[in-house]
């Protein structure tokens, strides 16, 4: 029998504000344990939790990113439940009237645009962090995490595939970071999400029996992940069994899901609206103000790098990726308006380079202005593109300037008519019979007498120079 993958996602994203959710401890990460927090964040009797403003409205900047409906009246509840790392005994969270419902997101796959819908997306404080000792039978509680401010997108179930299910995390990721809201960092667990995942056979209306899937910390993880718990639930059904409904935890080392408990449902947290907390009221008005305040969202950056830097629908796709690369690409431009030329060198050699060293854009060795420093020496003919990319890793590693690195190894490009007549005359001398058979009509070894006499130059011939003079010596 064949079955259908039916995957909805829910995505915790924590959002760049200061301070946490309801009192005003820093959200700093990396800070030593239990450094960050105060009687409110701890759960001390007496005390008094109080709304930050500025994660309403991170919250419906998301919302109004992924064309959610927000509510003019939503409120905050007590999800209730029992773990060392929760100190209150419940989480403040949102339910049965969160911010914002009924969204999508658009996502490419296979050449084809797909529509992903958005349930709702809700504000809720985090939990702490519970860290276990490798060589005793115990446990320690980190606090600073408490009260940290989340946003939950819950998408509907509308993907069909691993593949499906990445391409939305990605854009769910990319909107974050675009809008500056949630920096998207996997590994430090600020962009996470669980998978709700369960198969039935094609042509069924009901939904099978879910799984919830837990501690997958990348993108890799998130499809390795889905791809085990498909291939599971599959073999169970064809065995003849049933899927039990419970979470199960994504285990990297060995490459497979196991069963941690029973999946709850609402009603075993209990929920009911806050006591403490006053109901979120957002007018039109706050909308509108929120609403002028976005940035431009990826998909039209794309757009509007295709339209006005004439850039193809790959490399627009590649430079529009990350905010922070845009922002890099576009400075770059506005320097050297060359877009194709300064598109080649952001998407090959700095990438490259980026890549091999493991780093990000932001902490790029060579900055947007010292790149464009380069493209104008290949423009102003000062230096070849061959020895451009020397340059350019010899700026990487040493962090020199390039005019700087030209000037000590000697590498301006040779433009002299002179000396570049000698240099062919050279190569033709020591390659008698390829000359022959040029005349003879192997045109196609006009390359091979370019790259002699750039090879005979260490690369600082101009090769547009050594073209032309090479045309009007042979031909």
């Amino acid at each position: 029998m064949e079955y259908e993958v039916v995957i909805g996602l829910e995505v915790h994203a924590q959002l760049l504000t200061k301070s946490k959710t309801f009192c005003g401890c820093s959200t700093e990460f990396g800070a030593s344990p239990n450094s960050h927090t105060c009687p409110v964040c701890q759960g001390m009797p007496g005390t008094l939790p109080v709304l930050n403003k500025k994660v309403v409205e991170f919250a419906m900047i998301m919302a109004l990113a992924t064309q959610c409906r927000i509510a003019p009246y939503s409120r905050l509840a007590r999800k209730n439940y029992f773990y060392p790392d929760l100190p209150k005994g419940y989480q403040i969270s949102q339910f049965e009237e969160p911010l914002a419902q009924h969204g999508n997101v658009e996502i490419e796959i296979n050449g084809a645009t797909k529509r992903m819908g958005i349930t709702r997306i809700h504000m809720e404080e985090d939990a702490g962090k519970l860290i276990h000792d490798e060589f005793n039978p115990v446990s320690y509680v980190d606090f600073n995490r408490c009260g940290v401010p989340l946003i939950e997108i819950v998408s509907e179930p509308d993907m069909r595939s691993s593949e499906e299910a990445v391409q939305y995390l990605k854009k769910l990721r990319q909107i974050l970071q675009y809008a500056n809201i949630c920096d998207g960092n996997m590994e430090e667990g600020s962009f996470r999400c669980d998978a709700n995942v369960s198969i039935r056979p094609y042509g069924q209306v009901e939904f099978g029996t879910r799984t919830e899937l837990k501690n997958m910390n990348s993108f890799k993880h998130v499809q390795q992940a889905l791809e085990f718990e498909i291939r599971r639930q599959r073999s169970i059904l064809e065995a003849g069994g049933k899927i039990v409904q419970e979470t199960r935890l994504w285990d990297a080392v060995h490459n497979r899901t196991h069963s941690m408990r029973g999946k709850e449902e609402s009603h075993d947290y209990r929920y009911f609206p806050d006591p403490d907390l006053v109901p979120i009221v957002v007018d039109e008005a706050w909308i509108e103000k929120i609403r002028q305040t976005l940035p431009e969202l990826p998909d039209d950056r794309k757009a509007r790098f295709q339209r006005e830097y004439a850039l193809s629908d790959y490399d627009a796709s590649v430079l529009t990726a990350r905010r922070l690369v845009a922002d890099y690409f576009e400075e770059v431009v506005r320097l050297v308006p060359d877009p194709k030329l300064v598109a080649n060198w952001v998407m090959g050699e700095l990438m490259f380079h980026l890549n091999k060293a493991g780093m990000e854009i932001e902490s790029s060795p060579i900055s947007s202005s010292e790149l464009a420093d380069v493209l104008k020496m290949i423009q102003a003919g000062t230096i070849s593109g061959t020895i451009a990319k020397t340059v350019f890793e010899e700026m990487f590693a040493s962090g020199k300037p390039a005019n700087v690195i030209v000037e000590e190894k000697c590498l301006v490009q040779v433009s002299d008519t002179g000396t570049i007549e000698s240099l062919i005359g050279t190569v033709l001398e020591e390659n008698p019979e390829e000359l022959q058979a040029y005349k003879a009509g192997k045109k196609k070894l006009f390359g091979f007498f370019v790259g002699c006499v750039m090879k005979k130059s260490r690369g600082k011939a101009n090769p547009q120079v050594v073209n032309e003079m090479l045309r009007k010596l042979l031909d």
